[in-house]
């Protein structure tokens, strides 16, 4: 030990990392040992800041037949302190070589460097035997090889089936957030930007793309050539890019001359038009926005046949899914036109968040997506106002609560150190709690200073790293003594901290209000009685898990406290009143008397509000006499708080389902689809305990009480947006509860469907509802089967799968499992959906979870921990078992896999959500059964 203790000592001094960065190695124990059995000169996950990259050289040679690649990389570094150890990342790359070139005036000297290998922190060490001194002019060189990944990262093979039914391979890049270094080696920290010059070799048959657009080729002979583009921006390792494949594209110009294309394969270059027209659009309303050009010549965008995400935003060269890019008029729905529009706008949002301005570390993670999800909004709001797209986010806002409102949630702004952390940091929070926060500040400071604010955050931090508070600093139009420059909104250090906007009479210290919502859990309650032109305010931690009357609940409160900005209206005005509320509790006067007060005009403000007194009840008669007083963003936030409040023990279930009664005179989709989920909901947890009167009468009351909207809905594909998405999920659910009418109509139309051969088009609204009756015969689900191995458009096998998982027959659930696992008709990257869409099928409902269980460890190994697919399947399975059972069950499997499960925050997402759902039947039961005898007609 003493030795060791020595050892760890003298490595610590040749290394000579900063004191920060010492202190905590030394802390963290002994030297690992390399695979060659030396000691590994550094045993901290993130990488030693005495060297950093300046330049990456890359050269790769892909091999689409031997599914295998050579390469070799050049990087120049910059020494900040003298060393003889250079640190970076590897991942399953064979080094068959490395040098170091040392140029010192006119001379050069090239002397070969040992390679340690530490696979645990997937870093390498390459020890020079001088020391590299600052100043000094370096060039580490390695040659390398490695196997294109079977998985969805790295450098990896994709394949495709083309309509004369020969498969074809590619070879494509996905690195975020830890992937890089299964491509070359490299610093692969999000901090370590640099330029990047790469070359790719390819065959004849194919092209090769990379971020930069391509400067020239190299016949090398053989059938082999060599493509080089021109140099890159700086940029972080996770946005470089390459692929190799036999795509088709088409390409517009934009108003500032930026060259826009899309690329598909061959057979689904017709589908490429609509994302053309969507990325010129939102690419030229980003330039204004921002005031910043979009500084790269160009900016492709690829539909992959293979992958994982939902998009990715390489710099210069995002790649999708081909449901995300791709848009067919015959099969996609007016829902899959704005995903396609939405997801575009997302990564182009991106080219700015994260790429020009990158997170400093995978903890403020929501800087980038947080942005690029909120942007999606602004964006498309702008370019595509007839996709009435501001009505989803309240959806974003609704889920971000549901899982905010968990003691298992985290921080926006949380600790992760390695890759399965880091993974898990692309949830809910990140994305979507991060997009309402950001659409509350932007109420809150008006458009026109939010604009102005991250315009100077991006302009500021261009081509560099950022923090959480940084932002805040930008928006609150703040800037330093070193930066100082005279405007009207610039102050001196010592005023830094103050926002220069006046609000409730005061100044506002943005940085501290913000940090009360990115550095803790969970949302605030806000709880609001009135008494005459009085209005008392408390807040405390909304928690839906946890009852008032349990022990713990005190405890879960304690240190909570958020600066709230709190709009309301009232019976007397419909002037937003105002109110930042920052302590424990508040009054506040209103302007007379008033018979109701409604809290969070429009759902602007991210928090739950719950009306003590007669508060409900007059909000309630309201609704149900006059509801067009309040806006629909206004009713659909009352019926997401009562249920929500149901959840918590705050209010009754019957008061939260009389307030819902109002919606048989609601008339706009949004308030309706919000109701009609909560009713759809209970159905299908009750359905799955088989409690067959409250789930038979429970169908009875939806069935009856939404007949109007139902009988009302034409199978066509008319109307705005907003109606298409009513009309899709209102037949979709009538013909699942079995409504005669509906079942009827859309059986005609899969018979006709099917004797036209497939010819007939169907209206793409409803072709999943028609689908889904015809498959519950044996012959209509092997016909829909034969399309979807033969369909080449992804909308439509979304909606054929869809459709398979509603059989009623185990055998075909099971063999849709089966086909997901082995990743020939149903891709790999579809399995979680397919494990997920079969789980809400009341009959493959434990099937799924069996599945889960028993091939657990394939799963991890296709989609690794941490990523997004793991959680689905986890968060799928488990989310409406509701029994003390099934809890143990659930338990006992997390136990049985302790070394993954407790790296994961979804399983204990998972278990708590299971513990709310035992806690809602239990208390909520009976109430609902008495309702709905008292409620049916």
């Amino acid at each position: 030990m003493a030795f060791m203790v020595v050892l760890a000592f003298v490595l610590c001094s040749v290394i000579a990392p900063n004191d920060a960065q010492g202190s905590q190695r030394l802390f963290q124990g002994l030297a690992p040992v390399a695979t060659n059995g030396e000691p590994f000169p550094w045993n901290m996950l993130r990488l030693p800041d005495t060297v950093i990259p300046a330049h990456y050289h890359l050269l790769v040679h892909p091999n689409l037949t031997t599914l295998n690649f050579s390469a070799s990389v050049r990087i120049e570094v910059d020494v900040m302190q003298s060393t003889n150890s250079i640190i970076l990342h590897s991942k399953d790359l064979l080094i068959t070589k490395a040098i170091i070139e040392e140029e010192t005036g006119a001379s050069q000297s090239r002397k070969p460097l040992q390679v340690l290998e530490y696979p645990p922190h997937e870093q390498i060490a390459l020890v020079s035997s001088d020391m590299l001194l600052p100043g000094g002019k370096y060039f580490i060189c390695i040659n390398y090889a490695a196997n294109l990944s079977d998985g969805f990262y790295g450098f990896y093979k994709s394949t495709y089936r083309s309509k004369d039914g020969e498969t074809r391979v590619l070879a494509s890049t996905h690195f975020e957030p830890t992937s890089a270094r299964m491509a070359f080696p490299c610093f692969d920290e999000p901090v370590f930007k640099a330029n990047y010059s790469v070359v790719i070799r390819r065959g004849d048959k194919h092209i090769a793309l990379s971020n930069m657009p391509k400067v020239k080729t190299v016949e090398l002979g053989s059938g082999i050539s060599e493509d080089h583009f021109d140099v890159s921006v700086r940029m972080s390792t996770y946005l470089v890019a390459f692929i190799v494949c036999d795509f088709k594209s088409v390409s517009q110009i934009t108003s500032t001359g930026i060259e826009v294309s899309i690329y598909a394969v061959p057979d689904k270059w017709d589908q490429t038009h609509y994302a053309l027209e969507a990325a010129v659009k939102l690419l030229e309303f980003y330039e204004q926005y921002f005031n910043i050009y979009y500084p790269l010549p160009k900016q492709d965008l690829v539909a992959i046949p293979d992958f994982q995400s939902g998009a990715m935003e390489n710099w210069g060269l995002t790649t999708y899914r081909e449901t995300s890019l791709l848009f067919n008029a015959e099969t996609s729905s007016a829902s899959d036109k704005l995903w396609v529009t939405m997801v575009i706008g997302h990564e182009l949002a991106h080219q700015w968040f994260g790429n020009l301005v990158t997170m400093q570390w995978w903890n403020d993670i929501w800087l980038n997506e947080g942005f690029a999800r909120y942007m999606e909004f602004v964006s498309v709001d702008a370019t595509y106002p007839e996709l009435q797209v501001g009505d989803y986010l309240l959806g974003t806002c609704f889920a971000a609560i549901g899982w905010d409102s968990m003691n298992s949630s985290r921080p926006i702004s949380s600790a992760a150190e390695n890759p399965t952390q880091i993974k898990e940091m692309f949830d809910t929070v990140s994305y979507d709690k991060g997009a309402c926060i950001l659409h509350m500040v932007r109420s809150f400071l008006t458009e026109d200073i939010f604009q102005s604010g991250i315009v100077r955050y991006l302009k500021k931090f261009s081509y560099r790293n950022a923090k959480n508070e940084d932002l805040w600093n930008s928006i609150a139009n703040t800037c330093s003594e070193e930066d100082f420059t005279s405007g009207e909104f610039c102050y001196s250090s010592s005023q830094a901290s103050k926002n220069a906007y006046q609000y409730a009479g005061e100044h506002l210290d943005l940085k501290a209000m913000m940090n009360t919502w990115t550095l803790q859990k969970g949302i605030p309650l806000i709880i609001v009685e009135r008494r005459g032109s009085t209005v008392t305010l408390r807040q405390e931690r909304f928690l839906k898990a946890v009852l008032h009357s349990d022990p713990v609940w005190s405890s879960l409160q304690q240190g909570y406290l958020w600066h709230v900005p709190l709009t309301y209206i009232t019976s007397n005005s419909k002037n937003i009143g105002r109110h930042l509320l920052e302590t424990q509790s508040d009054t506040i006067e209103l302007e007379g008397e008033a018979s109701w007060v409604k809290f969070n005009a429009d759902m602007n403000g991210y928090y739950v509000v719950h009306y003590e007194g007669d508060g409900w009840d007059s909000l309630i008669h309201l609704l149900d006499r006059n509801h067009t007083a309040l806006s629909h963003k206004d009713r659909s936030n009352l019926i997401h708080n009562a249920f929500q409040l149901v959840s918590a023990g705050r209010l009754t279930l019957d008061q939260a389902l009389d307030l819902s009664r109002y919606l048989r005179h609601e008339t706009h989709n949004i308030p309706l689809l919000q109701g009609l989920g909560y009713l759809e909901a209970f159905y299908r947890m009750i359905e799955k305990r088989n409690i067959t009167d409250v789930a038979q009468n429970l169908k009875n009351y939806i069935l009856q009480y939404f007949k109007a909207v139902i009988d009302k809905q034409t199978w066509s594909d008319e109307g705005s947006v907003s109606d298409r998405r009513l009309r899709s999920e209102v037949l979709g659910l009538a013909c699942d509860l079995g409504y005669p009418p509906c079942v009827k109509k859309a059986h005609q139309l899969f018979t006709d469907w099917v004797e036209s051969n497939s010819s007939l088009s169907l209206p793409t609204d409803v072709i999943e509802a028609v689908y889904s009756i015809g498959a519950q015969s044996a012959e209509g689900w092997a016909y829909l089967l034969e399309k979807y191995q033969v369909s080449m458009s992804g909308a439509e096998k979304n909606k054929i799968l869809g459709a398979l998982t509603s059989s009623k027959d185990t055998g075909k659930l099971l063999r849709l499992l089966e086909l997901g696992m082995e990743g020939d008709v149903i891709r790999t990257q579809d399995l979680s959906t397919v494990i997920y869409s079969v789980s809400r099928n009341p009959i493959g409902h434990f099937l799924a979870w069996d599945f889960v269980k028993k091939h657990w460890s394939e799963l991890v190994e296709k989609f690794h921990l941490g990523s997004f697919c793991i959680r689905n399947i986890i968060i799928g399975t488990t989310a409406q078992f509701s029994s003390r059972e099934e809890l143990e069950e659930v338990k006992m499997f997390f136990e049985s896999i302790r070394e993954q499960s407790s790296q994961l925050r979804v399983t204990q997402v998972a278990i708590e959500n299971l513990e709310k759902n035992i806690k809602w039947l239990e208390r909520n039961l009976e109430t609902l059964r008495d309702w709905l005898l008292k409620n049916l007609q």
